[in-house]
């Protein structure tokens, strides 16, 4: 019997041997001896890749610094990052890796030597404005930026370097409420608004603090896209939009309210 197992295995070997020469020279499949064990037929799914996208016509420029507040830039990178027109960049004096307040690393595309011509640029607030605002690299870029824009935007105080940068002048604009003082002292000829949680003056929007320029950054989806697909952006997020400017809960908690026209605004609350 082992005999006869020895030889069986021998003539089944000669015929795999065999069928392999022979598909190998007439360009036919090998047979498989267990239908179990055949590739699963390829369903019929779609992938796209990044390379399959096709490229948005227009950018929206995201100036970054060392020390700039992380939710000022990604609240509004996930409102804007699914608009049909625009592609979102990260641009930097030098471009590269760069640090925020919280120690995240964000990769700049751009510096502001290679930079486009942006079609929206936003500045975003953080520890690092305190710098920026004697950067005259950066003020230069913002300028020169700003006379192509379509829109130029800030959150939180990153509106007191436009207004250090000269952008703001004769308009509305707004910072964050705890650091309001910082800001209006950057530039008096900008009609600073300490009662609002995010301004739109012609082409330029500021917000108030950190999380407030998310409600912006869907405030000028609205002023492009109409409200309903600002909304459907906020609730495609699960985020309670604040879709009334004028209302800023923390002007008075965070003392910014000095001016008359600020308290009268409160009425009697």
């Amino acid at each position: 019997m082992k005999t006869l197992s020895l030889l069986l295995l021998g003539a089944t070997l000669q015929l795999v041997s065999v069928a392999t020469t022979y598909a190998q020279t007439s360009g036919a499949q090998p047979y498989a001896a267990s239908s179990a064990i055949q590739a699963a037929p390829a369903q019929n799914v779609q992938v796209t890749s990044t390379a399959d996208r096709q490229p948005k016509p227009k950018k929206i420029g995201i100036v970054i610094f060392e020390g700039f507040e992380t939710l000022d830039v990604f609240g509004p990178v996930q409102m804007w990052g699914r608009l049909p027109d625009y592609e979102v960049v990260m641009v930097s004096e030098h471009g590269g890796p760069v640090r925020s307040s919280q120690g995240i690393e964000t990769i700049a595309r751009y510096s502001f030597e290679n930079a486009p011509q942006f079609d929206i640029l936003m500045i975003p607030g953080g520890g690092g404005t305190r710098r920026e605002v004697n950067n005259l690299v950066m003020l230069d870029f913002l300028r020169e930026q700003d006379k192509g824009t379509q829109w130029t935007t800030s959150v939180c105080t990153g509106s007191a370097v436009l207004a250090k940068a000269g952008i703001l002048n004769g308009h509305k604009a707004t910072s964050n409420k705890r650091a309001f003082e910082f800001a209006i002292n950057q530039e008096a000829n900008v009609d600073w608004q300490g009662n609002a949680r995010w301004v739109i003056d012609g082409k330029y929007a500021t917000s108030s603090g950190v999380s407030a320029g998310t409600d912006m950054a869907l405030g000028l989806v609205e002023s492009i896209y109409g409200r309903a697909i600002a909304k459907g952006i906020a609730n495609g997020a699960e985020y309670e939009w604040n879709g009334d400017a004028g209302n800023d809960p923390f002007a008075r908690v965070q003392g910014a309210c000095f001016f008359e026209k600020c308290f009268a605004s409160f009425d009697d609350q």
